[in-house]
């Protein structure tokens, strides 16, 4: 492993890329030294590398953009600062600074013939802060297959560069319920042949791909993709025929799959983009057919969504689900917001469709909203006064707990 202090200084902001394109060792090398080089702040996205959630050096502050993976546990132990953002904003944060842009850790493919490496599965803001980067310092990794769409890199353009042979990162999380499955069954009944689909990853937006199989010629365009997403392509589900832009091809900026799923890339019409494509609102507005399904902490009943915070303590993001949100509602065809009705269980369980904002944070504004979807229903807001959205959202949330918003509604006089 090389001295990575040896081109860090005291004050030094760093990023590193995120996901399955997290350059680990790397990372884990800046860990090692930030106490002998001095203060670092450092940018970091969806990790799932141990060594951030538990103690940090002292001289190390962390900034993101939302409290993801690992980086919940960091925030729940006031270690995390989070800049909150649109995801379409972050590529001008590195050009301007106010990220920070003095080193950058990459994780990519092995060189091609020609001695250029790609940025594999994580192009994502990793393309856009590359130009603002005044040193880059990059993992090679056998592992990491080559990606088309992002940019092609000399091995001239890093400083240092460490060779590994390792797994990618595989998504972790649990098998679909039968609550996932009723939820996804709701979404895809309002998802029509033709839509391009935004969507993230997880087990109810797998759940919900899974319920789109039935569909024709989808396109895809978002922010980062899945195995379930390659299986629709495969399939001939996803064939992006409809799409306005890009027709054909499957739209990304970053992939969490499986080990199979990032071998399949190669062989399929998937192009890796910079945040600066991806979410911007210029490429978004070209897309009649986008549809946008997003996931929520919570709903209060004048449909404004909750995605960052859970009693204080970051979990979540406001990401690109403003972005997508409001092109797809405004631009494009529809805009849905995803959740079960309850967290927890039994005696502690509690309604995610709520009175107000537990969290106080409002992540996507109402006007940005046409359709909250649990496991009861679609609540269609587009359209309705806003007693009338009330009274929809009430009828998806969950049984046991109508009673109780139908008083607050009550006292609340809407």
């Amino acid at each position: 492993m090389i001295d990575v202090g040896a081109f860090l200084h005291p004050g030094d902001g760093v990023w590193w890329g995120q996901g399955s394109a997290e350059p680990e060792p790397l990372v884990n090398a800046v860990l090692d030294v930030v106490d002998r080089v001095g203060p670092i702040r450092a940018f970091s996205g969806l990790t799932w590398n141990e060594r951030l959630s538990g103690d940090l050096p002292e001289q190390l502050t962390v900034v993101s953009y939302g409290g993801l993976g690992r980086l919940r546990a960091l925030s729940r132990h006031g270690r995390l600062d989070v800049v909150p953002c649109h995801y379409s904003a972050i590529p001008r944060m590195f050009a301007t600074g106010a990220l920070p842009n003095d080193v950058g850790f990459v994780q990519v493919s092995p060189p091609d013939r020609d001695g250029y490496v790609t940025l594999g599965t994580g192009v994502e803001y990793v393309a856009d802060a590359i130009p603002h980067t005044r040193t880059l310092i990059a993992e090679i990794n056998a592992q990491m297959p080559p990606t088309v769409g992002g940019p092609r890199l000399p091995l001239s353009a890093f400083a240092a560069v460490v060779e590994t042979d390792r797994p990618l990162r595989e998504a972790p999380g649990r098998p679909a319920d039968h609550v996932d499955v009723a939820i996804a069954g709701h979404v895809a009944s309002i998802i029509d042949d033709g839509a391009t689909i935004q969507i993230g990853v997880g087990s109810l937006p797998s759940a919900v791909l899974e319920a789109l199989a039935g569909h024709r010629d989808l396109g895809f365009h978002s922010g980062m993709l899945s195995d379930t997403v390659l299986t629709l392509v495969e399939k001939g589900v996803i064939t992006g025929a409809k799409k306005e832009i890009d027709a054909g091809v499957v739209v990304t900026g970053a992939a969490l799959c499986s080990a199979g799923g990032y071998a399949r890339l190669g062989a399929l019409p998937v192009e890796f983009r910079a945040a600066s494509y991806t979410h911007a609102p210029p490429v978004l507005s070209q897309l009649g057919s986008l549809v946008s399904i997003n996931s929520a902490i919570e709903v209060d009943l004048l449909g404004q969504v909750g995605a960052e915070l859970a009693r204080g303590v970051h979990i979540g993001a406001t990401g690109g689900q403003v972005d997508f949100s409001r092109a797809a509602s405004l631009t494009g065809t529809r805009s849905i917001i995803a959740l079960r009705s309850t967290v927890g269980s039994g005696e502690t369980s509690e309604s995610t469709i709520v009175p107000a904002l537990r969290s106080g944070v409002v992540t996507t504004a109402r006007v940005d909203v046409d359709a909250v979807v649990t496991e009861h229903g679609v609540a269609m807001l587009t359209g309705c006064t806003v007693a009338e959205r009330a009274l929809r959202l009430i009828e998806v949330a969950a049984p046991e707990h109508r009673e109780a918003l139908q008083r607050s509604l009550a006292e609340q006089e809407m």
